[in-house]
C-alpha cells in the first residue's frame, strides 16, 4: 500500500525501519514522539526518497474541547509543519495524521472514533489546501487503532484492530538499540514541573513571603542586586552539590520526592525570587552541560514545583532553565513542554519565547551554547581582575600603613614600626616618659595631637582681635583649630604634660616694644569697669555689696601691674574658664 522507513540519528546508516502497514504506524507513533501522546492530534511529514517515504518533522498539537475549532486547529497545525520543513530546506511529499483520545467515561473506542471522525475530515482537507496529500489517517483509543483512510474492503474491522504490545515490534527492538527511550505521556512529563498540591504548599508561600519582603526591595536597589545574584548563584552551586552527591534512587517520583527534600523552604524562595533578575538568570543557564547539566536540570525541576499559589508567574524563570538545559542535553520533548509551560505562566517571557521557537524549528542549540560559553568566560576574566586588583589593594594599604616591614635577605619578615616612632641606634624605639594623666589611659591631648615636638607662634593681631596660633611640626605646619565664639574654654590636662609647648623667645619683648612705639596715649590705663551688684537683702544693710563674679585665682604668678589691651581682657576672660562662672 505505501511504504515508510525511520532513520535513527545515531547511526542512520546503519539503523533503517521500513514501515508497511497500518499496524506499524501505530506502532511507531510513541518512539516518534519520545513518549505516549493523550487528546492529542499529529501530524509527521513524510518526504520521498527513491519511492519511499521517510520521516520528518512532526507536529502536536492538543485537541480542542469545542469542535467548533477543530477546522481552524487542523489549518494551523498543517500550515505550522509545512512552513517549519521549508525553512529546513524540504517541503514534505505526503502526511500521517493521527488523532489520540481515550473513551470518557461510558463511551467505547469506536464512539471516539466516530466522534473524531470530522477532525480527521479537517485535516485532510488542510493538508489538500497545501498540496500535501494525508496518505495515512489513524484514530487510536483504548489499545485499539482505526484508519479513517479505509476504502471500505474490510482492510479495517468495526471494532479495530489491537495494538501489539509496548516494545515487541521491529521498530521497538531497534529503538532500544539505538538507545530512544519511551518515557511515558505528557501528562506524567508535565507532573513533574507542575506546583506542589501537597501541605507543603502552604509553608513554601509563608517562606516566599517573607523572602519577598528582604529581597524584593534589594532587587530594586542598583547598589545591591549584585550583590543578592552572587548570593542566588552561590546557593545555587551548593544545592546542585547537594542533590549531586545524593544517592540515586529508582523512579521518577521518588527521585523527584527525594530532591524536594533536599532542598529547604528558605532556600527555594531565595533562588526563585533571585532568578527573577535577568542578568541572575542569563548566568544560571550557563549551567548547561557537562557535569553541571543534571544537577541544574533537577534543581530547575524542583523550583518550578516550588512556585506555588500567587507566585505561578515566578515559575517562568526555572521553567526556562530547564527547558534550556533539556534542549541542550538532546532531550527536546521535555524541552518543549518545560518552554511551553514557561510560557503559560508568562506569555511575555521573551527567553522561553526565542527558545521554544528556536526548538520547534528544529535548530541547534550549539549556536546558543557558544554565545553562553563566551559570556562565562568573558564573566571569569572579570572576575580573577577584579580578585587580584583586591589583593593588591589591601597589600597596598598595608605597606602603606605600615603593617609589612622589610625582610631581611633570609626572608625574615621585619616588624614595622609606626608612623612617626624614632629609633635608636641599634633600633629600638625610645622611652616614651609618662606620667600621671598622660599615656593610653590618661592622655588628655585634643584629638588630633602629634607626638613630635611642635612650637607655637603667636601671630600678631590688630587690637581687639582675638589672638591665633599656628603650631608647626616636624612633618609640615598643622593648623590648630580656634573656636569661632567669643567665649573660648582653653584644654587644661589633669596632670603635667609629656610634652610641653615651649613658647617663642622675645615675643613679651616685641610686644612691649610695639606698645611703647605707639605713643603715650595708648599706654593710658582704661577705667575699670563696675562689677554688677546684687540688690541688698532685707534683713541686711544697705551698704553692703558683692560682686556677682570671683577673680579667677589660675594663674600661680603674680604679674607686674601695666597697661592692658582690650585683646589681653579678652584673653584674662577666656583664662577665667569654669571658675569665673556664676556662683
Amino acid at each position: 500500500m505505501y511504504g515508510g522507513s525511520t532513520e535513527h540519528r545515531a547511526r542512520p546508516a546503519d539503523h533503517q525501519v521500513t514501515l508497511r502497514s497500518p499496524a506499524e504506524l501505530a506502532d511507531a507513533l510513541p518512539y516518534l514522539l519520545g513518549y505516549r501522546p493523550e487528546d492529542s492530534i499529529v501530524l509527521v511529514a513524510l518526504h520521498d526518497r527513491e519511492g519511499r517515504g521517510r520521516f520528518g518533522g512532526r507536529a502536536r498539537l492538543g485537541i480542542p474541547a469545542n469542535p467548533g475549532d477543530w477546522e481552524a486547529a487542523a489549518q494551523q497545525l498543517a500550515q505550522g509543519l509545512v512552513k517549519g520543513s521549508e525553512r529546513r530546506g524540504t517541503r514534505p511529499a505526503t502526511m500521517v495524521a493521527y488523532l489520540c483520545q481515550e473513551p470518557a467515561k461510558g463511551e467505547t473506542g469506536r464512539q471516539v472514533r466516530e466522534r473524531l471522525e470530522p477532525l480527521a475530515r479537517f485535516l485532510r482537507i488542510a493538508c489538500g489546501r497545501l498540496d500535501i496529500p494525508v496518505i495515512e489517517a489513524l484514530c487510536i483509543s483504548d489499545g485499539r487503532f482505526w484508519s479513517y483512510c479505509c476504502g471500505g474492503k474490510g482492510c479495517c474491522p468495526v471494532e479495530g484492530v489491537t495494538m501489539g504490545l509496548p516494545g515487541t515490534s521491529v521498530l521497538a527492538a531497534a529503538a532500544t538499540y539505538a538507545g530512544i527511550q519511551v518515557r511515558g505521556t505528557l501528562r506524567e512529563l508535565r507532573a513533574r514541573l507542575l506546583p506542589l498540591e501537597t501541605g507543603a504548599a502552604l509553608e513554601q508561600e509563608v517562606a516566599l513571603d517573607i523572602a519577598g519582603t528582604v529581597l524584593v526591595p534589594r532587587l530594586l536597589d542598583e547598589v545591591s542586586r549584585p550583590v543578592v545574584a552572587e548570593e542566588t548563584l552561590d546557593l545555587a552551586r551548593r544545592v546542585m552539590r547537594r542533590l549531586g552527591e545524593a544517592p540515586a534512587v529508582s523512579g521518577v517520583l521518588m527521585a523527584d520526592h527525594r530532591d524536594d527534600e533536599l532542598l529547604g523552604f528558605d532556600e527555594a524562595a531565595a533562588l526563585v525570587l533571585g532568578l527573577q533578575d535577568r542578568v541572575t538568570r542569563d548566568r544560571a543557564a550557563q549551567w548547561m552541560e557537562g557535569d553541571e547539566a543534571a544537577p541544574a536540570l533537577r534543581l530547575w525541576r524542583a523550583l518550578a514545583r516550588r512556585c506555588v499559589g500567587p507566585y505561578g508567574e515566578h515559575a517562568a524563570a526555572p521553567l526556562t532553565l530547564a527547558g534550556w538545559v533539556a534542549w541542550s542535553s538532546g532531550d527536546e520533548l521535555e524541552a518543549r513542554e518545560a518552554l511551553a509551560m514557561a510560557l503559560g505562566a508568562d506569555p511575555d517571557y521573551l527567553f522561553a519565547r526565542l527558545l521554544h521557537q528556536a526548538c520547534n524549528e528544529g535548530l541547534d542549540p550549539e549556536s546558543v551554547r557558544r554565545c553562553l560559553r563566551v559570556e562565562r568566560e568573558r564573566h571569569e576574566q572579570l572576575a580573577a581582575v577584579d580578585r587580584s586588583g583586591s589583593a593588591q589593594a589591601v597589600e597596598s594599604r598595608k605597606k602603606s600603613e605600615g603593617i609589612e616591614g622589610p625582610r631581611t635577605p633570609s626572608g625574615i619578615q621585619i616588624p614595622a614600626q609606626p608612623r612617626g616612632t624614632r629609633t635608636d641606634e641599634d633600633g629600638e624605639a625610645p622611652a616614651r616618659p609618662r606620667g600621671p594623666g598622660v599615656g593610653a589611659a590618661g592622655d588628655n591631648r585634643p584629638d588630633g595631637a602629634s607626638d613630635c615636638p611642635r612650637e607655637t607662634v603667636d601671630a600678631k593681631d590688630p587690637v581687639g582681635s582675638v589672638p591665633h596660633s599656628t603650631t608647626t611640626c616636624a612633618r609640615g605646619p598643622v593648623p590648630t583649630q580656634v573656636p569661632t565664639g567669643r567665649r573660648r574654654r582653653r584644654f587644661r590636662s589633669a596632670g603635667p604634660v609629656a610634652h610641653p609647648m615651649p613658647k617663642a623667645e622675645g615675643a613679651e619683648e616685641d610686644r612691649e616694644q610695639e606698645r611703647r612705639a605707639r605713643g603715650a596715649n595708648d599706654l593710658r590705663p582704661r577705667a575699670s569697669r563696675p562689677h554688677p551688684v546684687r540688690p541688698a537683702s532685707p534683713g541686711r544693710g544697705a551698704s553692703r555689696t558683692r560682686p556677682l563674679r570671683k577673680a579667677s585665682t589660675r594663674r600661680s604668678g603674680e604679674q607686674p601691674e601695666r597697661a592692658r589691651s582690650e585683646a589681653d581682657d579678652v584673653a584674662t576672660k577666656d583664662d577665667a574658664g569654669p571658675a569665673a562662672m556664676e556662683e
